[in-house]
């Protein structure tokens, strides 16, 4: 399943077509690039330790290894981004089929925006390997389609110090009338306020202290109690030009966040009719969602390829990760369809759907012919969602099963001397009584 549906959503010659559309100045002269996707793919899902392994174990591979890190390199990130956004374009009408008509917000697709900044790489490059501290390759601001559990786009960004606010611009321009955006205080400007707004679409997103400073029109009042606390709402306006007037909505916590905030500030433009001031903050909530999928990405996926040093090359593994991801997301749609998980009381694991696909994913590519595969990019979207109930059928959803456990409660340690933190003790010492000194 997972291999037929990156088949599809990465079928070579669309892949070909789409660099050669996009590329400034790379060039296609032996190395395809949907080959460079391929064995990049075989390191996001885990079945090859690094891409030097990947290429190693391809006798077609054409090039030199020289070639391939060249042409990685070199990948210009909005080639990476056209990727990410095609991919996703493609399995939409394939995962829709399997979706339940359950929306976030009644009327609006919700996307969910959020910034990932990717690890320290190892400091192969001559240039840091004197440098003490984290060398960081890049980060990307990811927008999240949590009704469809795809990734819709990925803005990949060089610069690992930019502001994501600064990156803005060219989400901006895909954001769609109909649209409800959540986004944390990252992104709480006037700019961006006014574009999606101007853009006919809805936002939800959090206050920063500092902007975009609204001015109150009015008593704040309570309207409720969420899950969380305690719910208030306020008329603001944003000053400027074209004056925006928005709701403010307060959530006034029972617990204090990990920084000790015990006030969250909402602003949004959705109208009261269509969201009441606690749906707005229980739907703000949900955007944890997108911390979910990122976690899935680092623990699921070998999306940071800590060996790759290069910004560019940090960013198509990245991106291909998610491309990735996206394929699993589309299985774990059909299994879920294709079975009655809540009368089994059973909630699906990707970590599990990935752990099974790296068990069998080499047996299956020795026994079964390459022919065999041919002619599967041919299938359209909704033959290709048909066959894929058809086969999550076939699977045991127990294998499968999410073990969900309450969350750790994060305890600040504190500072201690070197000498401590160092300190070393015999686990089997400690099980017998004997006290930590």
């Amino acid at each position: 399943m997972v291999r037929q549906a990156l088949q599809y959503a990465l079928d070579s010659q669309w892949v070909d077509t789409l660099f050669e559309e996009q590329r400034d100045k790379q060039y296609t002269r032996e190395l395809l690039f949907s080959t460079v996707v391929d064995l990049m793919g075989l390191v996001a899902v885990g079945l090859r330790p690094s891409l030097h392994a990947a290429a190693q174990a391809d006798e077609n591979l054409p090039v030199s290894l020289a070639a391939l890190y060249d042409k990685v390199n070199r990948t210009e990130p909005h080639v990476v981004r056209a990727l990410v956004q095609g991919s996703a374009e493609r399995l939409m009408p394939v995962v829709e089929p399997m979706k339940k008509k359950e929306e976030w917000a009644a009327g609006y697709q919700v996307r969910v925006l959020d910034g990932n900044h990717l690890p320290a790489s190892e400091k192969r490059l001559k240039p840091l390997r004197e440098f003490r501290g984290a060398a960081l390759p890049g980060q990307s601001l990811v927008v999240y389609a949590p009704e469809m559990g795809l990734v819709v786009d990925v803005l990949p960004a060089e610069d690992a110090h930019a502001q994501e606010r600064a990156l803005m611009g060219p989400v901006l321009e895909r954001v769609r009338e109909g649209e409800l955006w959540l986004a944390d205080r990252n992104f709480s400007t006037s700019r961006i306020l006014r574009a999606v707004h101007e853009k006919q679409a809805a936002f939800i997103i959090r206050e920063h202290g500092a902007s975009p400073s609204p001015t109150e029109l009015g008593e704040k009042r309570e309207v409720g109690r969420g899950e969380t606390g305690r719910v208030f709402e306020q008329a603001v306006r944003v000053e400027g030009e074209k004056p925006l007037e928005l709701r403010r909505i307060e959530v006034h916590l029972e617990e204090p966040t990990e920084d000790g905030e015990t006030v969250i500030r909402l602003l949004t433009n959705v109208p009261e009719e269509k969201l009441s001031a606690v749906e707005v903050a229980e739907l703000y909530r949900k955007r944890w969602k997108i911390e979910g999928m990122f976690g899935e990405l680092e623990a699921v996926l070998e999306s940071e390829v800590r060996s790759l040093g290069r910004p560019k090359a940090a960013l198509l593994a990245f991106g291909v990760a998610v491309l990735a991801y996206n394929a699993l997301s589309v299985v774990k749609s059909a299994v879920e369809a294709s079975h009655d998980l809540e009368a089994a009381k059973i909630q699906i694991s990707t970590y599990y759907i990935a752990a099974e696909v790296k068990f069998a994913y080499g047996g299956m590519m020795l026994m079964v012919e390459p022919e065999d595969w041919s002619g599967q990019e041919a299938q359209s979207a909704e033959q290709l969602s048909a066959t894929l109930l058809e086969l999550a059928k076939k699977v045991r959803v127990a294998t499968l099963r999410k073990h969900p456990r309450a969350a750790k409660k994060k305890v600040k340690k504190g500072y201690v001397p070197g000498e401590v933190a160092r300190k070393h003790v015999a686990t089997a010492r400690v099980l017998k009584g004997e006290k930590l000194s």
